[in-house]
């Protein structure tokens, strides 16, 4: 069934904007090379961004924004991520197809999206309650049927379904909560910004390997929305 927007819009005119703005990540992604060891996005994120509806996510009134390769308002004083960002943190995670992931922030659910296009199933946690609503019916309505979306501090994680093969974190915190780290599989990896709310703060790759260890590594300059809650 071809998709349309609420302003009855057909799917198939939003593709070469699509395909534009997956153009310009990949550009991107080639010009800041931030992680040596990471030539670039690989085709299957490249792929899955292609393939999710962006201005699906977004209000009405930046519908028309939707594919350009920038953060836009959600509302409730939330963003949706940059494109680039959103596919830069899927990478990251190195995820294979019935990867279990938990995300800290669900915001309108366009990263949720994209992780579910990667094949993963995902526990995402919204602490804005209409987000996580509207965020849960979005992706309903798109057939992601491996997701799951619930209001709630994203702190504490979701430990009834770890441990988990990823973590992704979309907002940015003080620091890395033990209990997030407790959730991470032993192999697996999690993304997370750190540093003060509404300034500079740094992306943080964590690796834990087989024994348990972590391992941490800055990989990009970034800026979130901070992380809330009563922690």
């Amino acid at each position: 069934m071809m998709r349309t927007s609420s302003d009855d819009t057909p799917e198939s005119d939003y593709s070469g904007l699509r395909r534009d703005m997956v153009a310009a990540v990949a550009a991107m992604s080639e010009e800041l090379n931030p992680v040596p060891d990471m030539p670039g996005l690989s085709q299957p994120v490249l792929d899955a961004l292609g393939r999710v509806p962006r201005h699906l996510f977004v209000p009405d009134i930046e519908r028309d924004f939707a594919y350009q390769n920038r953060p836009l308002p959600i509302g409730y004083g939330q963003t949706i991520s940059q494109p680039y960002v959103v596919a830069f943190m899927t990478e990251l995670l190195k995820l294979k197809p019935g990867s279990r992931v938990l995300e800290i922030g669900a915001g309108c659910g366009y990263q949720t999206a994209v992780l579910a296009e990667m094949g993963a199933e995902i526990y995402s946690i919204e602490i804005v309650e209409p987000l996580a609503i509207q965020a849960e019916q979005t992706l309903h309505n798109l057939g992601y049927d491996r997701v799951h979306v619930r209001p709630g501090d994203g702190y504490h994680g979701w430990p009834e379904h770890a441990p988990y093969d990823g973590i992704i974190v979309a907002a940015g915190a003080s620091h890395v909560p033990q209990p997030l780290l407790d959730q991470l599989k032993p192999g697996g990896r999690m993304v997370i910004p750190l540093g003060e709310s509404y300034a500079a703060q740094e992306l943080l790759l964590i690796k834990k390997d087989a024994a348990g260890e972590v391992q941490r590594q800055e990989v990009l300059p970034v800026r979130f929305v901070p992380l809330t809650g009563r922690h």
